[in-house]
């Protein structure tokens, strides 16, 4: 992750989790740039129906983020997992309500072949990737959690491994059968 290297983002970060406001003005600049990779990754799938920007989709996840009740932020992966998450659930609302809006015909296209590691699905939909996500989450939440840090948030599998508090061998293990789980779960929405 490309933070300024000099500048204490996990201090900043359990200071704004206790409260302090100046905090979190210290933080945002400094974590800007690496939150705008995470929102192009998220974004670089989307194909013809570009209606939101990086910055649009970093702002309403850092909205979301300040909304959230006194956290406990562990150290800078856990808030770029976090951010990440929530860019997922910016993107998942915006496909939801375009697809109630316009009965499916504007829905987001995702392509899970721009993933870091291509092959689960080709041009399945942002919500049918989030209901794939759900079930595969409720079979196994760790599992879920490694697609949606690796796909959504650009994380390395040294990244995820340290956000998860695992081997960067289970991750990869996590990985595979997530892909294979869901490329599954996918291709059978289809039919």
């Amino acid at each position: 992750m490309s933070v300024q290297p000099d500048v204490d983002v996990t201090g900043l970060l359990v200071a704004w989790g206790g409260g302090d406001e100046a905090a979190l003005h210290a933080l945002m600049p400094v974590v800007e740039r690496e939150l705008h990779r995470i929102a192009r990754a998220c974004l670089r799938s989307e194909r013809e129906h570009r209606s939101v920007s990086a910055t649009v989709l970093v702002n309403e996840a850092f909205l979301r983020l300040v909304g959230i009740e006194r956290v406990r932020w562990q150290d800078r992966v856990h808030f770029f997992a976090m951010a990440a998450r929530l860019m997922r659930r910016v993107l998942v609302d915006l496909a939801r309500a375009r697809h109630s809006a316009k009965r499916g015909g504007d829905v987001v296209h995702v392509s899970l072949d721009d993933a870091p590691e291509p092959g689960l699905a080709r041009a399945a939909d942002v919500l049918r990737l989030d209901e794939a996500l759900e079930a595969l989450a409720a079979l196994d939440e760790r599992k879920a959690r490694v697609v949606e840090l690796r796909f959504f948030g650009g994380l390395t599998e040294a990244q995820i491994a340290e956000a998860l508090q695992v081997s960067a061998k289970t991750v990869l293990r996590d990985w595979s059968f997530a892909k294979a789980w869901l490329q599954q779960q996918l291709a059978g929405q289809s039919s």
